[in-house]
């Protein structure tokens, strides 16, 4: 566990030193949450107050799922692009053959740009709070517990689009599906309701849909853990499942990829 963390201490240490040295990624990053907010307060000013998703104000609403399902689409480009890098530079074959578990090696080299969209969900959510006056009413236990298993998804979602490329060289074909599908179903921009029933039916099988509830319910409205179970039971649900899933479809992916010479190709 030792060796495991002082790798991974390692690794943020060097990406760190190197986001301070390229300080004008950062400003820009900052100017771009800021105009994505502003486009988002003028848009629910200009729907006006009458629509009220869940009973919410619409910029609070807004705020929570597109911050949220941002963070799931950057999450997955963290490790899939950690994984591009490497077939691209040839690079990949090396680091597997490292007394690391190769598995381990991919998840620890993606953490840092993971820990840099937590990030930026952190700053896009404060600065809609603070600076845009977003109305909030936030349970500390159930926005921590709510973030906790979004967390293990986001991390379960780009482990499978780093498998994906791996064994196919698909993986932008998720990152694809998450920008251009299932931010319609999982009620980012307007509640899963308001879909026709088979697209509502489908929405229920989507673990963004029941984060981005989760998180609502839990930051706007500030409701408890017990009465929040409903959302809760089946986030927790795919967050157990999918994770165990993703790791250890990247191990047989690697070990088969390496079986068959084609751990390099992109």
């Amino acid at each position: 566990m030792n060796s495991v963390l002082d790798k991974l201490l390692a690794i943020l240490r060097r990406d760190l030193l190197t986001a301070i040295r390229h300080r004008s990624g950062f400003a820009l990053t900052l100017f771009g949450v800021f105009t994505e907010l502003a486009a988002f307060y003028y848009l629910s000013r200009a729907i006006g107050p009458g629509f009220r998703p869940d009973g919410n104000e619409y910029f609070p609403f807004l705020l929570v799922g597109t911050g949220l399902y941002t963070f799931f689409v950057m999450s997955g480009q963290a490790f899939l692009s950690t994984v591009q890098e490497a077939q691209q530079t040839g690079t990949i074959e090396v680091l597997m053959t490292t007394s690391t578990a190769p598995s381990e090696v991919l998840i620890l080299s993606a953490i840092s740009a993971f820990a840099g969209s937590l990030g930026n969900l952190l700053i896009y959510l404060f600065a809609g709070i603070l600076v845009f006056r977003a109305p909030i009413h936030p349970n500390p236990a159930s926005c921590l517990t709510v973030l906790a298993l979004s967390l293990v998804i986001a991390m379960a979602v780009g482990i499978l689009a780093a498998t994906i490329q791996i064994m196919v060289q698909k993986g932008s074909a998720v990152l694809w599906l998450l920008g251009s599908g299932l931010w319609f179903l999982s009620g980012t921009m307007f509640p899963v309701e308001n879909l026709p029933r088979v697209l509502a039916m489908v929405a229920r099988a989507v673990p963004f849909t029941y984060a981005l509830s989760a998180m609502r319910q839990a930051l706007i409205e500030g409701r408890s853990l017990s009465a929040m179970a409903p959302v809760l039971a089946p986030l927790a649900v795919f967050a157990i499942f999918l994770l165990p899933l993703a790791v250890g479809s990247l191990s047989f992916s690697l070990r088969r990829a390496r079986q068959c010479g084609t751990l390099s190709l992109y």
